[in-house]
């Protein structure tokens, strides 16, 4: 009996110097440690992944992973996304699954990344991601935290940073859940589909919201979207960055001091 081929899984975590609403980012110390370091030590943590790479345009960036025992590449050609840093990344590294994992979303375990794979390799799906149920109501309005409504069978729908749907006769009612969920940062591909979206142009939606998973959407992909119960802590601002200072030794991160 011949055995059943492992594919080969590589996680890729993009991570850009500029950014509009906090330059250097990556580098940002949480707990005296670069917020690229921590999300590259839960990475590294994945089971059954092959090889993690950060895939960055900065050489401060670059030598911090390095620094920190890390693998880095440098890519300096521009890149629309980090979905289109990624697909460059992994241009001559052989694999058949690609995670992209956020260089801004750490991972609170590394059974969030968990989360979106078993369910990827179970299934047929090209491209997949996660979300949540949101906790505070607060998230739900908040633009920099993106929402995603699916179908019956998990795909995805539309994702966006405006609270969806509009409930029309009751819009007022504090008291209505979010028919959303929150998305998680966290996207996972077969490699030829990756390529494929990474080769598509731009559409009018990715290009209104700045969501680069909407490009897939208009251009016919199914993005399938399983749940996690993981927490993660995204960092979006200098404010958020404080915030998770100091409120860090209250929480747990499964006992790794990341």
């Amino acid at each position: 009996m011949t055995a059943t081929k492992q594919p080969v899984i590589v996680i890729v975590i993009p991570a850009r110097h500029a950014s509009s609403r906090f330059p250097g980012k990556p580098l940002a110390l949480l707990q005296g440690k670069p917020l690229i370091h921590h999300v590259y030590e839960q990475a590294a943590r994945v089971p059954h992944v092959t090889r993690v790479l950060v895939a960055t345009d900065d050489a401060r960036i670059h030598e911090t992973v390095r620094t920190c025992g890390g693998c880095s590449m440098m890519i300096t050609e521009p890149c629309r996304t980090g979905t289109d840093r990624v697909a460059r990344a992994i241009r001559d590294i052989p694999c058949d699954v690609v995670v992209n994992l956020q260089g801004d979303e750490i991972p609170a375990s590394p059974a969030l990344v968990a989360d979106v794979i078993t369910p990827f390799l179970a299934s047929d799906a090209e491209m997949g991601t996660l979300c949540r149920p949101f906790t505070d109501l607060t998230e739900f309005v908040h633009p920099s935290l993106v929402k995603v409504v699916t179908d019956r069978q998990g795909k995805a729908l539309y994702f966006s940073r405006s609270p969806i749907p509009h409930v029309r006769d009751r819009a007022s009612d504090p008291s209505i859940q979010p028919l959303a969920s929150l998305h998680v940062g966290v996207y996972i591909f077969r490699r030829e589909t990756l390529h494929r979206v990474a080769a598509l142009p731009s559409g009018p939606l990715e290009q209104a919201e700045q969501l680069e998973q909407l490009r897939a959407l208009e251009h016919g992909i199914p993005v399938h979207v399983w749940n996690t119960a993981q927490a993660s802590l995204r960092i979006d601002t200098p404010e958020d960055l404080r915030t998770a200072n100091d409120t860090w030794q209250s929480q747990s991160h499964d006992g790794t001091g990341t």
